[in-house]
């Protein structure tokens, strides 16, 4: 990867729906060379998916919980169990005092509370740690 496809990456991370024509213009390439190397990008899996970035509290989910999960046997494959909780957005199997860290989006401390719930039937967790966001600074897209 080039200082050219990192250009690309960079600008497609700001406005993911730009034309490949002010793709181009951007990064110095014609819309077809810009649409060709986004191509390639996509194939080598560099650009997992392009989407949209809601907001979170606009769509009913305004409720944003970090959750360590601590267990008593090895977490790595329990990821089923994980998918299979709908308001969990990230999992991660982590090094530390607890197995995995998972990011939760609720509507209500209420639903939050009935996830944690719903975290305690995983086989092997043997308790959780949940800090509610009260207000986000900022998030960063990944630094080119």
């Amino acid at each position: 990867m080039d200082h050219i496809d990192r250009a690309l990456l960079a600008q497609l991370q700001q406005e993911a729906t730009q034309s490949y024509a002010a793709l181009g213009e951007a990064v110095g390439l014609s819309a077809g060379a810009a649409h060709e190397r986004v191509r390639k990008l996509r194939e080598r899996g560099v650009i997992r998916r392009t989407t949209v970035d809601v907001d979170p509290a606009a769509v009913g989910s305004g409720v944003l919980a970090y959750v360590m999960v601590d267990s008593t046997a090895w977490m790595g494959d329990s990821r089923p169990a994980f998918e299979a909780i709908a308001e969990i957005q990230e999992a991660h199997v982590i090094a530390g005092s607890a197995s995995v860290m998972v990011k939760v989006r609720t509507a209500t401390t209420d639903q939050l509370q009935d996830v944690l719930r719903r975290l305690y039937a995983i086989d092997g967790v043997s308790g959780t740690q949940a800090t509610v966001v009260l207000e986000t600074f900022f998030e960063r897209p990944l630094p080119l």
